[in-house]
């Protein structure tokens, strides 16, 4: 016979663990309000002096610049079947600050159709779609 003060006993545990992270994140107000594109909002984009100190030519002189390195890590982020929104939309902010075009971003990851299956650039191309949409509303 099941308590009726613990909803979550005879439950199955997984269940009622989420059931109780549930009424858990209730208590905090702030999570009323939270979603993740509110929260991918908040991460910032790099400016392209920090990248190329970082990524590009400043520490490695003759190396990839940033913009190059920025479009690779699109390219790899579609290998791997864009599972990752968020890093996938902040690589694309961030290909974008290191002087990548619309065109460079599109040729980038309709080059992966090929090793990585349409499937997979699909996604990468409506994740990518979804930043560049973004953009355009900014300006």
């Amino acid at each position: 016979m099941t308590d009726p003060k613990n909803p979550f006993e005879g439950a199955n545990p997984f269940a009622a663990m989420m059931a109780q992270a549930q009424e858990m994140a209730k208590s905090f107000p702030a999570m009323e309000a939270f979603t993740p594109k509110g929260f991918e909002k908040m991460m910032g984009t790099m400016p392209k002096d920090m990248m190329e100190m970082m990524f590009g030519n400043t520490l490695n002189e003759g190396g990839l610049d940033a913009r190059t390195r920025m479009l690779l890590t699109l390219a790899g982020l579609t290998m791997q079947g864009a599972q990752n929104d968020v890093a996938f939309r902040q690589a694309v902010r961030h290909a974008l600050e290191a002087g990548a075009t619309q065109q460079h971003i599109v040729e980038t990851l309709g080059q992966m159709s090929m090793f990585a299956g349409l499937p997979a650039m699909t996604r990468a191309l409506e994740l990518a779609q979804q930043v560049l949409d973004d953009e355009k509303d900014e300006e």
